[in-house]
């Protein structure tokens, strides 16, 4: 009766909180940069403190890691609420504890930790959660580590003109994802969504059921609850709005445009340099001066710099009209920077070594699994081998001269 008296619109709405039956959980694989960590490391839910498997890799006995460097997202956010704020906290605490399960000899007591942050309040307490993560029992020179706020490097794109104007503040940047709003893919959910809500699909648009389908994932992510908004949407649908979420990841963060990527390079130089030190260090029987950085920065961080380094590229670029052919893609925003996502790096000392060569040893992991280096397919590198193949980025990437604007009016599509 109730509905019955109730106005369309509201009809609508007392129908999908009373009566539709809650679909979170088909749809948690596809919220894109607002997936939850436990995504990309399903055995977290049940143990939030397992290092999960294969976590050992298969560096020699003989090999002692020298330097961690690691480029964290924070974690779970949602604007204006402190307990999910507090979340986001757990996430890094979290990360802190098995980061140290998994480095024992690094995150050992007198050894100095150094931690950068993003300006954004997220980023500082994620920062801030990660040191007390670890627990009193481990002496980094004070109760209290200062976060170091470094926007030059976690925020590199904010200091990238060319990227601000050409990419970030630039519609017409964006004409793959606006061309696909309109498309029949996001046609068949608008028309699902309407109908479910009891409107006229003219008064939905792309942007009005988006907003819909990450209430879904803040709930999910935030709270552990379905939202009555999940019902709004299929997993074929879920499947269309990752797909929209990837094409603005991809042409906003991603191989989209050049300059997405090499505005990173000052980040990458970075972390090269730090690991440069601690080789130099090392030869000279030398403590090394900074055996773990962590650095807390954004999704936007992140997916530049694995662009950079050449990884998730698909053959065939994200585009408005092939959805269907990129259904197997490897650029999945969710699966590579979710919630708290981490690249880290780790520098090995490698004792009785064949070679000079093989004495410095790198491995990466992102998310807390081990990354295959190009070429080799491997899980370890040489340091010295890594540098080779990264040798024109970190000699050629001038990030002022990268980042200027064009002296010439010319539009996006031209420059980029």
């Amino acid at each position: 009766a109730v509905v019955a008296m109730a106005p369309r619109r509201e009809a609508g709405l007392l129908l999908l909180l009373l009566v539709l039956p809650p679909a979170g959980a088909g749809l948690s694989g596809y919220f894109g940069t607002k997936s939850r960590y436990e995504e990309v490391n399903p055995h977290l839910v049940s143990d939030p403190l397992s290092l999960g498997p294969g976590a050992g890799g298969s560096l020699p006995a003989s090999c002692t890691p020298l330097q961690l460097r690691a480029v964290l997202r924070h974690g779970t956010r949602y604007p204006t609420a402190g307990q999910i704020r507090r979340l986001g906290e757990l996430h890094s605490r979290l990360l802190a504890r098995r980061m140290a399960a998994r480095f024992p000899a690094l995150f050992a007591a007198r050894r100095r930790l150094a931690l950068a942050s993003s300006s954004k309040h997220r980023c500082l307490q994620s920062g801030a959660a990660f040191r007390r993560g670890l627990g009193p029992t481990l002496d980094f020179g004070g109760d209290e580590v200062e976060v170091e706020v470094n926007d030059s490097l976690m925020r590199f794109f904010d200091h990238c003109a060319k990227f601000v104007a050409l990419v970030e503040e630039n519609d017409a940047a964006m004409c793959q994802v606006n061309a696909f709003k309109e498309g029949p893919e996001m046609k068949k959910v608008l028309e699902k969504v309407a109908s479910a809500l009891c409107l006229p699909v003219e008064e939905l648009n792309a942007d009005l059921v988006q907003v819909a389908f990450l209430t879904c994932s803040y709930e999910l992510a935030i709270k552990n609850v379905t939202s009555p908004w999940c019902s709004l949407f299929s997993e074929e649908d879920a499947k269309v709005l990752e797909y929209l979420n990837d094409l603005k990841q991809y042409w906003k963060r991603g191989y989209g445009y050049d300059i997405n990527s090499r505005s990173s390079c000052v980040l990458f130089q970075d972390i090269f340099q730090h690991l440069d030190k601690a080789v130099e260090e090392s030869k000279s029987s030398k403590p090394i001066s900074s055996p773990l950085i962590v650095q807390v920065g954004h999704a936007e961080t992140l997916q530049p710099l694995l662009a950079l380094m050449g990884y998730f590229k698909d053959a065939e670029p994200l585009l408005a009209n092939n959805y269907g052919r990129q259904t197997q893609r490897k650029f999945r925003s969710g699966r590579i920077v979710p919630y708290a996502a981490n690249l880290v790096f780790v520098l090995y000392h490698c004792d009785h070594a064949n070679a000079s060569r093989q004495e410095y040893q790198v491995q990466l992991l992102l998310n807390e699994k081990l990354l295959p280096f190009h070429g080799s397919n491997e899980t370890v590198s040489t340091y010295a081998d890594l540098k080779d193949y990264y040798r024109d980025i970190l000699e050629n990437c001038h990030f002022k001269e990268e980042c200027e604007l064009p002296k010439v009016n010319v539009t996006a599509v031209d420059e980029l």
